[in-house]
């Protein structure tokens, strides 16, 4: 995953261009059976989940981090030490997805960090954000429609988080 996809060239994308609507939703259907068939995968959050696990496994410094058992409750990947992780995708929103409390206490630590994954249109890595659970906790923000925390992607948020590049190559 941590692969760096050659560019469309002009005459791919007037290929597609030129396809019927119809056809683009059919190829996208086979294009959705595929990666599902391959085991990859297919939305920005599961993107996202595994270019910030290969981006901390491959980075010095950095805990090793396996994927959080499927169903977990806002924890999408675990430290070897037990530090929980949840991660947000970002493609082009002006926020993150939701974080939902307890049910019981809507202050209780659910998480030990926040990982804030920005991806570019080709869903190549572009930075990783991470906020520890004190830092999530001073710039976070209630949608009482979704009765949840979310993350505002302000620059002057963002630079309240540890960041983290992919080196290029």
């Amino acid at each position: 995953m941590n692969e760096r996809l050659p560019a469309l060239s002009a005459d791919s994308s007037d290929d597609l261009a030129s396809l019927a609507d119809i056809a683009l939703l059919r190829l996208r259907g086979r294009v959705a059976a595929e990666l599902k068939r391959r085991g990859l995968a297919s939305n920005v959050g599961q993107v996202a989940e595994s270019l910030a696990i290969a981006l901390y496994n491959g980075t010095p410094g950095r805990p090793n981090l396996q994927p959080a058992p499927t169903g977990t409750q806002n924890v999408d990947a675990l430290s070897r030490r037990g530090d929980r992780y949840s991660i947000k995708g970002v493609l082009d929103a002006r926020k993150t997805g939701t974080v939902y409390p307890d049910r019981d206490d809507r202050e209780k630590q659910l998480f030990e960090y926040l990982l804030v994954v920005r991806i570019d249109p080709d869903w190549q890595l572009l930075a990783v954000y991470e906020f520890d659970w004190k830092t999530f906790c001073e710039v976070r923000s209630w949608d009482r429609r979704m009765n949840a925390w979310y993350v505002g992607l302000a620059a002057k948020t963002l630079a309240r988080a540890t960041l983290f590049t992919p080196q290029p190559g």
